[in-house]
């Protein structure tokens, strides 16, 4: 069918029942299409009609002009014309007509299914989640402002291939905005602020939390595809929190926008005690990554507190060298051969403490900085669990409460023979109060759909734990040996067949 729809408008209900049939305003998918049809109630033949007209095409999609004309051969057949394509070519009115619809929430049950079985398992994959994005935080060397110094980041993203420069309090924006818009997802807590820095301590340690941070929120499966992302990544102007506060700070949350928000309460496990055995489970996690955490740092402490103890006995062999003893005065034999002795034990000393000093490095990236990016999953998990406890589980106390309140009011009122428009009054604000309700149980629903989906991302983090540990052995080992063979040599050269041993 080639006809266009240039001769006349289109009516809003089209691109109103459109927008409720798409997948997120792709084209609509053959099952939505087919749900559509059986609910106008034609006969079967007028619907095959329809179906051969303007169906899916040759790849199973369903257009969107198709979908229009859809509309239009209904509104035709439900007025007792005969479906044909002809009907467009001879239409000489100004707006199309509009088919009877009764009821879309079959459609939007089976779209909320659709949407679950479609989505790739995969998502949680570690894999995948790792190819979502790569982003890099580094602090920009020199701090900046006239009075008060602050510390800028050069923030990159291999997904947007941008380089932008953000200040600590551009994150605690972002933050801000991202829990309004997804207050039911893992939004991890930012490292700590200090008003007056000056350790550079504090500083790489924050640099690393923000990239923790960045790195999470990047690769979640559902807040990295957000317009609000690519802005903090991409946007090069100035007055950068004004601007995306204004961007972003009216857009609505993630429930209010989702096509899963009416019809989450299907789409929880069976067993709604699973939710809530996997949040302690999270709980207890918590408690042991954190001490794991704790150990993994004071091995890699250890590790430079060991290549700053040989740097300071390098340091005090070459002082030993440097002084002069007189043979004769003191009874020192050979003092000018043990002087060039320790001169060159000085030097050989410095490989060992930069071994030890590397191996820390690579430590602190492979181990400790997997294992804390792994607390930060958790906590985050733990964060909205009392999130949801604090808001909505206490709006809907306050709710019922009222409720019961008005309930009450009705009853007295009843009792003492109020008037009509007094009880007429209470009851708009039951069925007010009811709607209230309604939506915060959609709400509850909703929510407990995202937790039980975190959850499921918290557990793929969780699964990186045998990878970390293999690292850890991995690093232990090489540096273990490569350290032995430094030894070894200055065994070799300081003990056997001469050097100290031999004087």
């Amino acid at each position: 069918m080639t006809t266009d729809l240039s001769s006349a408008s289109l009516p809003p209900l089209y691109r109103d029942v459109y927008d409720k049939c798409s997948l997120n305003g792709d084209a609509i998918h053959t099952d939505v299409y087919k749900c559509l049809l059986s609910n106008f109630n034609l006969d079967p033949s007028q619907l095959k009609t329809i179906w051969d007209l303007v169906g899916p095409n040759a790849d199973g999609i369903i257009t969107r002009t198709n979908f229009y004309k859809t509309l239009a051969l209904v509104a035709w057949a439900q007025q007792g014309k005969e479906i044909s394509d002809k009907l467009f070519d001879t239409f000489t009115g100004t707006e199309y007509p509009s088919p009877t619809i009764s009821d879309l929430s079959s459609i939007q049950t089976l779209k909320a299914k659709l949407i679950l079985k479609n989505k790739p398992a995969s998502n949680f994959h570690y894999h995948r989640l790792v190819q979502m994005d790569t982003v890099n935080v580094q602090l920009v060397p020199e701090k900046k402002g006239l009075f008060l110094k602050h510390s800028e980041y050069f923030v990159t993203s291999r997904r947007f291939a941008s380089n932008v420069t953000r200040r600590y309090t551009d994150f605690v924006v972002l933050q801000d905005l991202l829990l309004n818009r997804f207050p039911y997802r893992l939004v991890p807590s930012l490292p700590p602020k200090k008003i007056i820095i000056s350790d550079n301590q504090f500083l790489k340690e924050r640099r690393r939390g923000l990239h923790r941070w960045l790195t999470l929120v990047c690769r979640h499966p559902v807040m990295s595809r957000d317009a609000l992302i690519g802005f903090f990544l991409t946007d090069q102007g100035s007055d950068f929190q004004t601007r995306i506060k204004a961007a972003f700070r009216r857009v609505p949350d993630e429930f209010m926008t989702s096509d899963l928000a009416a019809n989450a309460k299907e789409l929880l496990p069976n067993d709604h005690n699973q939710i809530a055995m996997s949040r302690e489970c999270v709980h207890s996690l918590v408690n042991t990554i954190g001490r794991l955490k704790l150990e993994a740092e004071a091995s890699v402490e250890r590790g430079r507190a060991s290549a700053r103890d040989l740097e300071d006995l390098s340091v005090q062999l070459k002082n030993i060298s440097q002084t002069r003893v007189e043979d004769t005065r003191h009874f020192v034999e050979n003092w000018a051969e043990i002087r060039t002795i320790f001169a060159e034990a000085a030097g050989e000393l410095h490989p060992l403490s930069r071994a030890a000093a590397k191996h820390s490095d690579l430590e602190q990236d492979a181990v400790c900085e997997k294992v804390a990016l792994l607390l930060d999953v958790l906590v985050a998990h733990k964060e909205l669990c009392e999130r949801l406890e604090k808001g909505l589980a206490h709006d809907h106390q306050v709710a019922l409460a009222k409720m019961l309140s008005l309930k009450k009011k009705k009853l007295q009122g009843a009792i003492r023979g109020a008037d009509t428009e007094s009880i007429e009054q209470l009851e708009t604000k039951m069925l007010t109060q009811e709607n209230v309700i309604t939506n915060i149980d959609l709400r509850t629903d909703f929510s407990l759909y995202c937790v039980h989906m975190e959850t499921q991302l918290v557990f793929t983090y969780l699964g990186t734990m045998p990878a970390i540990l293999a690292s850890l052995i991995d690093l232990k080992t090489r540096s273990h040996f490569e350290l032995l063979d430094l030894w070894r040599h200055l065994q070799t050269r300081y003990c056997e067949g001469g050097g100290v041993n031999g004087m």
